[in-house]
């Protein structure tokens, strides 16, 4: 069943994820739960604090993109169905040495119908725990790599927002105060 995906100006979107120790029934249900939260809102990545927890957890799945990024999952190139939707427990990521940064137009799903320019290292590495609490390490570029690092950044209380040029937050300023506004009320109903 799909979860309530909270949306900008919830103070839990600024929280930092609390570190996943226990790999129980009840996190692989919850991590389960996202993932079905995330196809049902057609997005790709989808973190904890987006609906409503604090936790170091995000799920990604990029099976229905144009497959134009590079991966290799603990030392091989593993196919995308085997370990998608990926389930991202304490990520730490590491960004390549002398990789690229480049631009590209980023969307969220706690900012519906707002999109804007960030500017992200192309290929990192990161090291996490899937639902079981196993150990992976997982090398990557392109919307893969961009994927994880935006979710990643959920995890610590940043939004993509936060990572915008001025000049480009400026061309979307409206849209996120009457977002900001809408959510304001509807907790204030909510508290009712």
């Amino acid at each position: 069943m799909p979860l309530q995906i909270v949306n900008y100006n919830d103070p839990i979107l600024r929280q930092k994820g609390d570190k996943i120790t226990t790999f129980d029934d009840a996190f692989r249900t919850l991590s389960a739960a996202m993932v079905d939260t995330m196809h049902d809102s057609h997005g790709i990545g989808l973190a904890a604090q987006q609906i409503g927890r604090a936790l170091q957890l995000c799920v990604v799945d990029l099976r229905k993109c144009d497959i134009d990024f590079d991966w290799e999952l603990d030392g091989a190139k593993t196919p995308l169905d085997l370990f998608m939707p990926m389930v991202i427990a304490n990520p730490q990521i590491t960004v390549q040495v002398n990789t690229d940064q480049y631009i590209l137009e980023e969307g969220c799903l706690s900012f519906p119908d707002i999109r804007g320019d960030v500017t992200r290292p192309d290929e990192i590495t990161v090291k996490y725990q899937d639902e079981h609490g196993v150990d992976h390490t997982l090398i990557c570029n392109d919307l893969l790599s961009r994927c994880i690092q935006h979710e990643a950044d959920h995890l610590k209380g940043t939004l993509f927002i936060d990572r915008m040029t001025k000049r480009v937050r400026a061309t979307i300023d409206r849209e996120i105060k009457a977002l900001a506004l809408d959510t304001k009320a509807a907790a204030e109903v909510q508290s009712e």
